[in-house]
């Protein structure tokens, strides 16, 4: 069974880092998604949320992918399409993406911005992210939620 919500855990030492990172060492995070339509999320991502494409790939193993994001940021995205055994996105309503801009002119014109291409707007079941927040639906029915705050 696995440990239950709030318990205590001795973290491994590998992964617990307390000095300054090396150059070059600097960890990301990437979460990577089936597409049914790469063109579509592409340009949903790039024109309404400003990430650049950063890699693409063709028949890599039977995989056609780009993965966007900012250069200089530590994560991305990346969608994916197996052509010849395709496999659909199921996202679920808590499967979001929430991305925190806190200044109000940038939350303003990234939610335009998602309108202007192709974001469909949703409430979301949890009422938090309506308070400060607008809800998106991606070409694929992955959400995302443009949040007008900043990280706590």
């Amino acid at each position: 069974m696995g440990d239950s919500v709030g318990a205590r855990t001795t973290p491994d030492p590998a992964l617990h880092h307390t000095g300054p990172l090396q150059p070059g060492t600097v960890p990301h995070f990437r979460v990577a998604r089936p597409s049914r339509d790469l063109g579509a999320a592409v340009r949903f991502y790039t024109k309404g949320l400003g990430f650049d494409i950063l890699a693409s790939f063709s028949d890599h193993a039977g995989f056609d992918g780009v993965i966007i994001g900012h250069e200089a940021w530590p994560y991305h995205l990346e969608f994916t399409r197996r052509p010849a055994d395709p496999v659909l996105p199921r996202p679920t309503d808590e499967d979001l993406l929430v991305f925190y801009l806190p200044d109000p002119s940038e939350w303003r014109t990234a939610v335009h911005n998602v309108r202007e291409h192709g974001g469909r707007e949703l409430p979301s079941t949890n009422p938090y992210w309506n308070e400060r927040g607008i809800m998106f639906q991606d070409p694929d029915g992955y959400l995302i939620v443009l949040q007008n705050a900043a990280w706590p």
